[in-house]
């Protein structure tokens, strides 16, 4: 990854020699930030733990659709990224609970082509193994190749080019080696004939070559529906096969992603099934508990397990935690809970227990805390002083054939060079960003720039998808001078956002304004203040926006609210 972010930023500051050239070329629009900070502001967070406990959810920001795999005393985790790039972020950690990201299985353009997919199409819910050496990573492309299996030696990578599984239809693949050395891949797809009702899903087996990276022999159907067909389950998917003292189970989601998920588990007799479910699912879920309890974390389900270095279960899953009601601007995040055993049967949560945002943490070494915290309340500043950005940025849909970012122009900042494309165009538009990952958070940064034209745009944005947004930043007013404005898109038409509000900003003539943004998410409302002095003064531009435009229940789609830098070209 970090040579394609310095292969592009070397490739961006070509690309403006390019841009530039010629008599009659238009001037380019550009922006430049010396810096950029977030600071998470989570009241949860704010109260201690002791020194053998940890916080959940250990991926703060959305981070949803965990896998988990254990090679010796290392732990390898993987998270969905949809039409995100680079996309399944790739984290490491030694004792489940500080996790560092080491890099990207997608970080190079030519491995899939997310172009005109809407943000929450793509990637969905990859699985990591190993096995014999190899790392392999099995996940879907929803509407840009269906399912496909990568490797790598390492998993800081490169990982391979994807390798498509053609007989393999639906969604959620994860691969299953098996005692004997064979192997398996298990996933969601449609059930035996006409679907019975809506959300009637079916889990599927076929054999696995490892070698050769390709099915063999043919797909068996081993649960049709979920638990209790008769009670017509809905949406059971990310399955996945393990052993525990020779017997083999089968755990899988179940009831949608949003508040009425839960994990499912089956006792197996081969992997081909048939496959008993236990008596006393669900295994994990928190549907039937009081909606209006304080700091609910909801839509647990979607867990893979692993088994410690010392003997002990565990389970890393996806939850969520709304500021009132369903509405959440975080996205799915990863928790992590210990796995106890009850009769042969494994066990998350039960009754009325409630997912902790503080618990004992494993009995493992205690390692070094992540240079970039993932959890708990904490400042990042990120000073563009590195050749390529952070691991954690990321942009939308595949890079543009014509880089329009630089680290290199102005050494320590980060230069946007503006495009045509808008927030709300379906292509790659001028922006950078890092997840929200705080119910309460503030994001800022300096700016140099001017408009040279009068739709000309560059400043911050709240990002969902491209139909749900907030813009804040300078624009050109069609007079010669600078505006400084706050749009949103809330389902509108205009590409750009409706702009809700707006104020003349002095700057000198045809001189870039020296302007700090700054960005205040409270639960369900946004700030936006700005200083002209340095940060010595903010002054207000809009408050209480409303935060759950930008909300998963408003927008729709799975991921969360990213908030980055951005910069619009308008046309003349």
């Amino acid at each position: 990854m970090t040579e394609f972010f310095l292969h592009l930023a070397t490739a961006t500051a070509l690309g403006a020699v390019i841009l530039s050239s010629g008599a009659n070329a238009e001037p380019e629009s550009t922006a430049t930030f010396d810096w950029f900070e977030y600071r998470g502001e989570d009241r949860i967070f704010e109260q201690p733990i002791a020194k053998d406990e940890y916080r959940n959810p250990i991926l703060a920001g959305y981070y949803p659709d965990p896998s988990i795999v254990q090679v010796g005393g290392d732990y390898y985790l993987v998270n969905s990224s949809f039409a995100h790039f680079p996309g399944i972020p790739v984290f490491h950690s030694r004792d489940l609970v500080s996790w560092t990201q080491l890099g990207h299985v997608i970080d190079r353009p030519g491995q899939l082509d997310f172009s005109d997919l809407g943000i929450s199409r793509g990637i969905f819910a990859p699985a990591i193994s190993h096995h014999n050496g190899t790392f392999y990573l099995v996940t879907t492309c929803v509407d840009c190749g269906g399912n496909f299996v990568v490797t790598a030696k390492n998993p800081t990578g490169p990982w391979s080019d994807p390798v498509w599984l053609p007989e393999v239809g639906g969604i959620d693949p994860s691969l299953f080696f098996d005692d004997d050395g064979k192997a398996y891949i298990i996933n969601n797809d449609a059930p035996i004939g006409e679907p019975l009702y809506d959300g009637h899903r079916a889990i599927w087996v076929q054999e696995f070559d490892a070698e050769k990276l390709k099915t063999t022999g043919p797909r068996k159907l081993a649960v049709n529906g979920g638990v209790n067909l008769a009670a017509k389950p809905v949406w059971i998917e990310g399955p996945h096969l393990f052993r525990k003292d020779g017997q083999l189970y089968l755990i899988a989601a179940e009831g949608g992603t949003s508040v009425n998920h839960s994990q499912v588990v089956f006792k197996g007799e081969s992997p081909f099934g048939p496959f008993t479910p236990w008596d006393n699912n669900p295994i994990l879920t928190q549907r039937h508990l009081d909606p209006a309890r304080p700091a609910p974390v909801t839509s647990v389900g979607h867990a893979d397990f692993v088994q410690d270095a010392k003997n002990n279960w565990w389970a890393v899953f996806l939850g969520t935690r709304p500021y009132e009601g369903d509405f959440y601007n975080t996205g799915r995040e990863t928790f992590l809970m210990p796995m106890t055993w009850e009769s042969g049967w494994p066990v998350i949560t039960r009754g009325e227990q409630r997912i902790p945002f503080a618990a004992k943490r494993p009995a493992l070494p205690v390692q070094p805390a992540a240079a970039i915290a993932t959890s708990g309340n904490f400042t990042l500043r990120d000073e563009f002083d590195s050749p390529q950005l952070p691991m954690h940025w990321l942009q939308l849909r595949n890079p543009s054939p014509q880089p329009w970012y630089s680290l290199e122009h102005t050494p320590g900042s980060l230069r946007l060079t503006a495009t045509a494309t808008a927030l709300g165009d379906t292509g790659n538009p001028a922006f950078v960003a890092r997840r929200q990952q705080h119910l309460h958070a503030v994001a800022t940064t300096r700016m140099h720039y001017y408009p040279q034209r009068e739709n000309d745009r560059a400043g911050m944005a709240v990002f969902q998808n491209s139909g749900h947004f907030y813009f804040f930043g300078i624009t050109g007013n069609g007079e010669g001078g600078s505006d400084l404005i706050v749009s949103r898109r809330d389902g509108g038409h205009s590409p750009q956002g409706e702009t809700i509000a707006r104020s003349a900003l002095a700057t000198d003539a045809g001189q870039p304004a020296d302007i700090q943004l700054r960005i205040r998410a409270r639960g369900p409302e946004y700030d936006f203040h700005y200083s002209l002095d340095d940060g010595k003064h903010w002054q207000p531009l809009l408050l209480a926006a409303d935060g759950r435009v930008v909300s998963t229940r408003s927008a729709g789609g799975f991921v969360g609210a990213v908030i980055g830098l951005h910069a619009f070209r308008g046309m003349e």
